[in-house]
């Protein structure tokens, strides 16, 4: 496993492994989606991953998408990450926020009323959200102006503000699982046929593309990463070509100086095959993190063979605070407990036990 446990230059970070914390939403923020001392202490056990990835947190109030998810768009939420950016450098960690904006995946049960918003008035379909009054439909969302999308990157660009005053050493901007700037993306949930935003790839990838250059903006080099996901058709999401997506999208990218890309490879529904990173680590000059159902001896063969230069886990973390020392020792693992993925209180949070506490 040594591959895994190279150091990493990402920017003018060096991170002390290769094995990263990828995001994961908890659900376990406080009222008015304020972290708190627990998600702190969330963090703090994990603080051995080369760089923990923080869970999708609201970029701008209204957006809410998971009813106890955390913002950053208040200073209670600034305050309140402090907590867990102070405790994870205690613990000699580094930790990146990602920020995000739900889209059509929010629920106006969550946001006061307020109908979701995305490129297309299209659905999510096949699945439901959770909320106050239980599990509900998704709504038909509004299309967004393109007079409107300025309001949308200086959104993302003061999250990115307000992420570098509570103490993070970066941000990674959520392209990815059928989000916002996902929808905007791919063409299965960008049906636009005028203006800037619609049509051929440059136009689709146009709104990423501008939040990325707010948020590079605000932190310089080396310090925003980008999160996406070619293929995944969970949110109901799916693209006429996600090979000439990637491709043309990681070309793109070495227009930036990111601190990584980070690309989900596959499709949890499997509803669309095929090889995206083969032709993003082709175009892409830059680090290239990978994810989604990797095991720790195909992530270090990945990375010896230069294929990926990290790799981002995301149950192994979940239910493992000291995930990098038990692949070292190649101790078991303890499995995830799905019932308490979402819930509240510290089971199946940072109840989790660590090897040397067993």
């Amino acid at each position: 496993m040594h591959a895994l446990f190279d150091t990493l230059q990402i920017g003018k970070l060096t991170l002390a492994n290769r094995i990263l914390m990828a995001p994961l939403t908890r659900c376990r923020a406080e009222d008015g989606h304020v972290p708190g001392r627990l998600m702190a202490e969330y963090y703090a056990q994990r603080a051995s991953a080369g760089l923990i990835i923080a869970e999708a947190t609201m970029a701008m109030a209204g957006n809410s998408a998971f009813w106890h998810e955390p913002g950053i768009y208040s200073d209670a939420q600034i305050e309140g990450w402090k907590l867990s950016t102070d405790a994870v450098h205690a613990a000699g960690g580094k930790i990146f926020l990602q920020i995000w904006h739900g889209g059509r995946a929010c629920h106006p049960s969550l946001n006061n009323g307020a109908q979701p918003v995305a490129p297309s008035a299209i659905a999510i379909t096949g699945d439901e959200v959770y909320t106050p009054e239980g599990k509900q439909a998704y709504v038909i969302p509004r299309e967004l102006a393109d007079d409107e999308l300025p309001g949308i990157v200086a959104g993302f660009k003061t999250a990115a503000e307000h992420a570098l005053a509570a103490g993070f050493d970066g941000v990674e901007v959520h392209g990815a699982n059928g989000y916002l700037l996902d929808e905007f993306l791919r063409d299965g949930a960008n049906k636009r046929t005028t203006g800037l935003y619609a049509g051929a790839i440059e136009n689709r990838a146009r709104l990423l593309l501008e939040v990325l250059a707010a948020a590079c903006g605000v932190w310089g080099d080396g310090r925003v990463g980008v999160r996406i996901s070619p293929l995944n058709s969970f949110n109901s999401m799916i693209d006429s070509d996600p090979i000439a997506l990637s491709a043309w999208l990681a070309t793109r990218l070495n227009d930036f100086d990111l601190a990584y890309l980070h690309v989900m490879r596959g499709d949890f529904f499997q509803q669309q095959t095929g090889d995206v990173l083969t032709p993003i680590r082709a175009n892409y000059q830059g680090i290239l993190v990978g994810n989604m159902g990797y095991t720790p001896e195909e992530a270090n063969t990945a990375i010896a063979e230069g294929k990926l230069d990290a790799v981002a886990f995301g149950t192994g973390f979940l239910a493992n605070p000291d995930f990098p020392a038990r692949i070292k020792a190649g101790a078991a693992l303890n499995q995830p407990d799905v019932a308490t993925f979402y819930s509240s209180g510290p089971e199946g949070y940072t109840d989790y036990p660590a090897l040397d506490s067993l």
